[in-house]
């Protein structure tokens, strides 16, 4: 029998128990794969809510039997949980037969079309593409699993940040997977034979206008700005019009897939990027040693001083934040929630130990997901 004092052999006695956790906790996941498989095969939802329940409330029975605290049993077990869901949702992507279903706001030559084609071209099992008229029709979408994942414009470098993508990820029910950084390049596009100096009207998504604001007010101070859903349907618009004195702001392919003309290049600053993030029901694995970020949503305490000691107690941790964005709470007026972008995993030690540190300091906090680092994205 091993002595008390026996330090070493007492934590290879833990090491050998810790591999066995590791090894059965591997079958677990290889089992998710075929959940996963059966799940696509008899079109079952992969989160069965009253499933979960039941096993939970088995786990906690069990726990108490073994001399194990319930709770704390519990709340492991609810990780493995989306440990389990994540393999399955990851397991879509994997799969050579199934194909992919993506949706994105705006039409075929929109930028968000674009983005998503860069993207998901060439993955083995297909993709299917979906335009959307609205974010909001889009996430709705995903949410009641009619689609897997859905890609969203969030920032620009020069028109800066989407709110209604924000708003969205606040409302829940979605996390972040992903994200890609996309060079815009506008181009001005009208009816084969328009002028410039004939345009009256420049159609646009609101994002757009604001990006070509300089080349609007110097080169065409006479037309008017009218906002549009998106950049695409903006040139599909300028098509059905049919109307030589309106123009768009869109891509260079919208021009292609409506027959327009393009009247002018170079609507924007020469270093002009708009960062989309992917959205899916259920957070996917991260391979090792993947630059990350983790993005936060918060609400902090109504007193003096608490955003400074949030942002003291990340720095106190070696936590490097690399975007603050607050928004208005809905009903609440001049209450605001905050989006922080963090460099990191929040499975991670120094960003758990920092989340633990400044949640004292919320009234809300969540976790809006961990995903890879693009190349070119800021922080």
């Amino acid at each position: 029998m091993t002595s008390p004092l026996d330090l070493d052999a007492l934590r290879t006695a833990i090491e050998n128990i810790d591999e066995e956790i590791l090894d059965a906790l591997r079958r677990r996941m290889d089992l998710a794969d075929d959940v996963a498989r059966s799940k696509l095969a008899t079109a079952a939802p992969f989160r069965d809510q009253r499933r979960e329940d039941l096993l939970l409330r088995r786990i906690r029975t069990r726990a108490a039997e073994h001399g194990l605290d319930p709770h704390e049993v519990e709340r492991f077990w609810r990780l493995v949980i989306d440990m389990s869901v994540a393999r399955q949702q990851a397991l879509v992507t994997r799969l050579d037969t199934t194909p992919l279903r993506v949706g994105y706001p705006g039409v075929e030559g929109s930028y968000s079309h674009l983005a998503a084609r860069r993207r998901y071209t060439g993955r083995a099992g297909g993709v299917l593409l979906t335009g959307f008229d609205h974010s909001r029709d889009l996430v709705e979408a995903l949410r009641r699993g009619e689609m897997d994942l859905a890609l969203l414009p969030i920032e620009n470098t020069t028109a800066g940040s989407m709110n209604e993508t924000y708003d969205l990820l606040a409302e829940g029910g979605v996390v972040i997977t992903a994200e890609l950084v996309s060079q815009v390049d506008h181009r001005l596009l009208g009816l084969p034979g328009a002028k410039l100096e004939g345009l009256r009207e420049v159609i646009s998504h609101p994002q757009a206008l604001a990006q070509c604001e300089a080349f609007l007010r110097e080169k065409l101070p006479w037309a008017r700005a009218v906002p549009d859903a998106d950049t695409g349907g903006a040139a599909q618009k300028v098509r059905e019009r049919n109307d030589a004195t309106v123009a768009a702001i869109a891509s260079e392919t919208a021009a292609q897939r409506f027959g327009l003309e393009v009247l002018a290049r170079e609507l924007q600053p020469e270093f002009d990027y708009t960062r989309f993030v992917e959205v899916g029901r259920e957070a996917t694995p991260l391979a090792p040693g993947v630059p990350c970020k983790t993005s936060l949503l918060m609400v902090l305490e109504h007193k003096p001083g608490t955003l400074g000691e949030m942002l003291q107690r990340l720095t106190l941790r070696g936590v490097n934040l690399s975007k603050l964005e607050s928004r208005p709470i809905p009903g609440s007026p001049w209450q605001y929630r905050f989006y922080v972008d963090v460099e990191g995993h929040a499975a991670s030690a120094p960003l758990t130990a920092a989340l633990e540190d400044i949640r004292p300091l919320t009234s809300f906090l969540r976790v809006l997901g961990t995903y890879g680092r693009a190349e070119g994205s800021h922080g």
